[in-house]
């Protein structure tokens, strides 16, 4: 239940977007619960029946990098910090939102009162709560992401953001690191992806705001390698063109569709309207309900993606126990490759090939391989083959093995392993073959295809299975080094949780929620690598004992 606090600060804040023409239709906010915090929810009686528009936010209202830069307190700074390449458009927002919440007479006010103060993701984590990570790729990424942002702190906010403050007339409001924290806490738990009008981003030219700042940018830490963002597709025609009058994607924050919170069956989407015909509102944002009917006072839901748990945990500090989305990164490790014999040639071949040495492998394709998991629901987009590039013989010596249409590992990676692997007689044979096709054709380099189908016929895939069995071994080793087994796991969270909801405030007796999440997280990690494991040994069986063992 919220408290009378809370519920002041939900009246001003729907005032504050009444006041900024935005219009709840068929939808109301309330607080969820402690997890969650506020949520959108179906309002009991709506007033058009008919109309599927639940709440209808001008863009005007939207945080994004133009209007940072357009902003006459930190534009200026931003200008010119902008122009020399110093920053990108990401941080351009985070610092918005950690000067905003600490202007006094802040005109977001309403909206940042209502956002969470902490959050559930491993950087807000006390140094014991970490330790449950610890073996998995988020313990590393954790430490690696906060170092870089302490010292980006340190660095270009604290000094920027004091002075913004003097020039504002402030000079009682001090600004700490744990501000910088919950400013990009908040950006990257609730940033979208925004396909705005082309006119609407360069109203008149782009000298009003500089060159405008691209949004491919990911964070080198994100274990994901994702851009972070709620990224449900908008249907907007055109949307990856970018000439006038077309659409421009950009990052930024939409205050009301934002809290809307995450589920695995969505009852709503949000659309961008350019022209108003929708909505009644030109150049707004609407979320639109896709159930038949929405049930009244029910949470209104909307998807973030097909996200595993490793990415939801990182970005958003959720997870979802038994995730269908989930999956496992494995790697060979790129600093690994100059101990290797032959390390020259095999990064020649490597680059020749565009191998992949590190791979998400999602549990939806375990349903193709030797042990299908009929228990694990399968999304009809995964339903399809793995594509061999390599799929025939260079010189029809080694025939398309019979297990090739069970194997779950994606030919990207099977020949960067492949390449790792090699033997000194291998590397011969691979180039003695594309000499001999360098010399029929002097003017014309090998294809990566070409590379791949050589690089197959001289090794086959054993060397290749064997690495992966290897990588995988010394994955599990790792995990259950620093917090025992899946077993022990599957118990600690039996014991946890005797209620239906986990998401419940933790009394002294249950474990905290940083630590819950942690063993779902980790949990779902040793038994991908188990599962995983289990088909890369059955390969590498298979290739042994076929012909492709020479």
């Amino acid at each position: 239940m919220a408290n009378s606090e809370e519920e002041a600060k939900l009246e001003r804040f729907l005032e504050w977007l009444q006041v900024n023409g935005a219009e709840l239709r068929g939808c109301h906010i309330k607080y969820s619960d402690s997890q969650k915090g506020f949520g959108i929810f179906a309002s009991s009686s709506s007033t058009q029946p008919s109309d599927d528009v639940l709440l209808v936010v001008p863009l005007d209202l939207a945080i994004t990098p133009m209007r940072v830069l357009q902003d006459p307190l930190l534009g200026p700074e931003c200008q010119q910090m902008f122009q020399q390449g110093q920053v990108d458009d990401r941080f351009l927002m985070i610092l918005f939102l950690t000067l905003e919440r600490l202007r006094i007479n802040s005109s977001w006010k309403p909206y940042l009162d209502m956002l969470p103060t902490r959050f559930g993701n491993p950087l807000w984590f006390s140094d014991v709560d970490i330790l449950e990570l610890k073996g998995t790729n988020l313990y590393h990424a954790t430490e690696l992401q906060k170092k870089k942002l302490i010292s980006l702190y340190h660095e270009k906010v604290e000094p920027l953001v004091k002075k913004l403050l003097i020039l504002d007339g402030d000079s009682q409001s001090e600004v700490s690191f744990e501000h910088f924290l919950w400013a990009n806490s908040v950006f990257w738990s609730r940033a979208l992806n925004i396909p705005l009008p082309h006119s609407f981003v360069f109203p008149q030219s782009q000298e009003d705001v500089g060159e405008y700042p691209s949004t491919s940018h990911t964070p080198e830490t994100d274990p994901a390698s994702s851009n972070g963002d709620k990224d449900i597709q908008a249907q907007v025609p055109g949307a990856s063109s970018l000439g006038p009058g077309d659409t421009v994607w950009v990052e930024g924050l939409v205050p009301g569709i934002d809290f809307c919170n995450h589920d695995l069956k969505p009852v709503a989407t949000w659309e961008v309207d350019g022209t108003g015909l929708v909505s009644r509102i030109p150049s707004s944002m609407y979320l639109l309900s896709v159930a038949q009917q929405c049930i009244p006072n029910k949470e209104v839901s909307i998807s973030y993606g097909n996200k595993g748990n490793e990415e939801l945990l990182y970005l958003y500090g959720f997870v979802i126990e038994n995730n269908p989305d989930d999956y496992l990164m494995v790697h060979y490790p790129v600093e690994a490759i100059p101990s290797i014999p032959f390390s020259d040639t095999k990064g020649q071949l490597l680059e020749a090939q565009k191998a992949q040495l590190r791979y998400l492998l999602p549990k939806s394709a375990l349903n193709h391989g030797f042990f299908p998991q009929t228990t694990s629901k399968l999304r009809e987009s995964d339903e399809k083959e793995t594509v061999r590039s390599c799929s025939f013989s260079w010189s029809g010596q080694r025939k398309m093995p019979s297990y090739m249409n069970k194997l779950v590992f994606p030919e990207d990676f099977m020949t960067g392993l492949r390449t790792i692997a090699m033997q000194e007689e291998e590397i011969y044979k691979v180039s003695a073959m594309l000499e001999e096709l360098v010399e029929s054709r002097p003017d014309e380099q090998p294809s990566e295809t070409e590379v791949r189908m050589a690089i197959w016929e001289a090794c086959g895939d054993s060397g290749a299975l064997q690495l992966l069995v290897d990588l995988l071994n010394a994955k599990m080793m790792k995990l259950e080094e620093n917090s025992g087994t899946e077993e022990e796991d599957a118990r600690l969270l039996g014991e946890a949780c005797c209620d239906e909801e986990p998401s419940r405030d933790w009394d002294g007796r249950r474990m905290s929620r940083n630590k819950w999440s942690s063993v779902v997280y980790r949990r779902g990690q040793k038994q991908l690598t188990r599962l995983f494991l289990k088909e890369a040994e059955h390969a590498l069986h298979l290739a042994l004992s076929s012909s492709d063992h020479h």
